[in-house]
């Protein structure tokens, strides 16, 4: 029998907490102690909370934070090296896996090296690219450097994308392993379509909604969804927007395109039926380092369009469950769009098509593709060359 593992989680997000990196690590957590291995985490304390929940299946220590701009609801935490050193003496774990590359990750990788404690760090966000979309651009060189050199620093850097590992090691970073994002299909599928629903917004049994989930903010690239949304109305007349999440543009959106279906942040069924009740998918961002929403509005029925990179350029075939364009080519992103909306029949079967196609991409796999890497880590502490060190987990 396999031995368990203590697992050493740094965090500066998770659930309740709303966006794909909460959400994952959530998903990854029950995983892990769903196969026996014990947990500890460690993340800054959330709004208006004093102390860990008494039911927690894991033991979790909260550590002050500050907020993070931008971000509503959001903190980074606080570095805490002395703490990580106390607590991992004390109670040493097998692998100390950092999820977040701020303060509190940065102490803790320091912390775990100091004591000969193996880490994995996972790269979920490029904040590198978000910085010129906050009004700080001048920073980005520096910000990428600094994100090389802290991955750097663990035995194993884990991405949830073949393309972003690649990306990764041209630009420098050392011993990454690929572990994708599963979808958990029982949630999100076609059967949660609700014609209830669809009647709140308005729009027949034949009318064409478009969705668009995720953080309402510059670094979506929001104009381009505004502006092939209306190109496809002067094809589909009828057609609505459905923005389903929240962030700082919403209100100036809202004031600009009162037309538009504004649904807030929405979780678990609801939002799975909100992904099911529309038509067909636009995801213009080109900031994604994956973009769990492309794999949840797969399953649950709906076409894509997207720029070929992150999650998209694994999971769409183009012209059939989706269309894709290539990064940064805004004409080819519309006319894409366009094409699925005009050409007969294209919609429909690629609405057949997409929840087949991500089907294999269950979280039970992927729980035990990420334990596979964390025992790779602790076993191999010496990888070798970091282009040999990228695994694609995806299907073919």
């Amino acid at each position: 029998m396999t031995a368990s593992l203590h697992i050493a989680v740094v965090t500066e997000t998770y659930p309740p907490e709303v966006n794909g990196v909460a959400m994952t690590l959530g998903h990854m957590v029950q995983g892990l102690l769903a196969r026996g291995h014990r947990v500890s985490l460690t993340r800054p304390r959330q709004n208006g909370e004093d102390a860990p929940t008494a039911s927690a299946p894991h033991a979790t220590t909260l550590v002050r934070g500050l907020p993070i701009p931008g971000y509503a609801g959001l903190r980074f935490g606080l570095p805490a090296p002395r703490l990580f050193r106390r607590q991992w003496r004390a109670d040493r774990p097998d692998v100390v896996q950092v999820v977040t590359e701020g303060p509190l990750g940065a102490s803790a990788i320091a912390a775990a090296r100091a004591l000969g404690i193996p880490v994995v760090s996972e790269f979920h966000t490029n904040f590198h690219a978000y910085s010129r979309h906050y009004g700080f651009g001048w920073l980005e060189g520096l910000v990428a450097a600094h994100l090389r050199r802290l991955h750097n620093r663990s035995r194993l850097t884990l991405v949830p994308s073949h393309q972003l590992g690649i990306d990764l090691v041209r630009r420098g970073y050392q011993r990454i392993r690929v572990v994708a994002r599963g979808v958990d299909t029982a949630q999100f599928n076609p059967a949660r379509r609700s014609a209830a629903l669809r009647a709140t917004w308005n729009v027949g049994d034949n009318d064409l909604v478009v969705a668009h989930v995720g953080r309402l903010a510059p670094e979506k690239n929001l104009p381009l969804l505004l502006a092939t949304f209306a190109a496809i109305r002067g094809y589909a007349p009828s057609a609505r927007l459905l923005l389903v999440g929240d962030g700082p543009s919403r209100r100036q959106l809202e004031q600009k395109h009162p037309e538009h279906i504004f649904a807030g942040m929405r979780h678990g069924e609801d939002l799975a039926t909100h992904y099911a009740s529309a038509d067909l998918f636009l995801f213009p961002s080109m900031t994604e380092t994956y973009g769990n929403v492309t794999l949840e509005a797969l399953a649950s029925g709906l076409p894509v369009v997207a720029y070929r990179m992150a999650a998209a350029a694994e999971l769409i075939r183009h012209g059939d469950n989706g269309m894709l364009a290539d990064p940064g080519a805004s004409d080819q992103f519309v006319r894409a769009a366009l094409d699925l909306v005009t050409r007969p029949g294209a919609r429909y079967r690629a609405a057949a098509a997409a929840p087949q196609s991500v089907a294999s991409l269950d979280w039970e796999r992927i729980h035990d593709r990420l334990v596979t890497a964390l025992r790779d880590a602790i076993d191999r502490p010496a990888i070798a060359a970091a282009n040999e060190s990228i695994y694609r987990f995806l299907p073919d």
